[in-house]
């Protein structure tokens, strides 16, 4: 491996925040064969490269470092519009039948459910969005800003239930200009499946998958875990 392919590799996987250990288990090697790998000393094979394109959320010339020059390892296909659809579809299929609303905690699992499931279905991610593994399980970086931006233009009503947060939509439809009929049908399964089900039973299912399990607290958890999970443990109750 040349010193340019190296060093894009490197800046790829510190544009992202994730550690080397991380992106290792990822790719089912060692640390220190991948300390390897990134210092230019071990031959990075095609489908290593394209694993850790998917890792990182950069596209395969950016890791050969044969890109046109452009790219500053930014996820360009993330999309915060999506991604607040994304939440809004979920609120709207997972909330509660009788008064509509949903825990904040509930609502992140969902969402993350619907990303990680698409991502397993289609090897790319529904938003975009880059998780990290927080105490109640994976959340995404940008989850608590989005519902408060939504709040204040007046799309999402949040309350408190003793220790819990609700949210619920303030017009009974949610758009879905950003997500293609396959994106919105999944979100539908997801949400149906665990409606219904409270919140702890949704928190315990995603502490019990690999991607949770594998990362350290704060970490990001790269998507690609998701194909190393027995297919039971990634649908739950939302059946293959």
């Amino acid at each position: 491996m040349s010193g340019q392919i190296s060093n894009h590799l490197l800046q790829a996987r510190q544009a992202r925040g994730c550690s080397q250990e991380q992106i290792a288990k990822a790719l089912g090697i060692s640390r220190p064969t991948y300390i390897n790998i990134e210092a230019g000393k071990k031959e990075l094979t095609v489908s290593q490269a394209e694993t850790l394109a998917s890792i990182l959320r950069v596209g395969i010339d950016d890791i050969l470092g044969i890109s046109d020059g452009s790219s500053v390892f930014s996820d360009v296909t993330a999309s915060t519009d999506k991604y607040k659809q994304i939440i809004l579809n979920a609120i709207r299929y997972g909330a509660d039948k009788e008064d509509r609303k949903i825990t904040k905690t509930k609502l992140a699992k969902l969402v993350y459910l619907a990303d990680f499931i698409w991502y397993y279905e289609n090897s790319r991610p529904m938003s975009g969005m880059t998780y990290r593994k927080l105490p109640r399980g994976p959340v995404a970086d940008v989850y608590f800003r989005a519902l408060d931006e939504m709040e204040d233009d007046g799309i999402v009503k949040r309350e408190p239930s003793g220790k819990a947060i609700m949210f619920s939509l303030i017009e009974k439809e949610a758009p879905t200009s950003k997500l293609s009929e396959k994106e919105l049908s999944l979100i539908k399964k997801v949400c149906k499946a665990w409606q219904g089900k409270s919140t702890e039973d949704i928190v315990n299912f995603t502490h019990e998958q690999l991607p949770w399990q594998i990362c350290l607290d704060g970490e990001i958890i790269p998507y690609s875990l998701i194909f190393q999970e027995e297919p039971s443990k990634i649908y739950g109750p939302a059946q293959v």
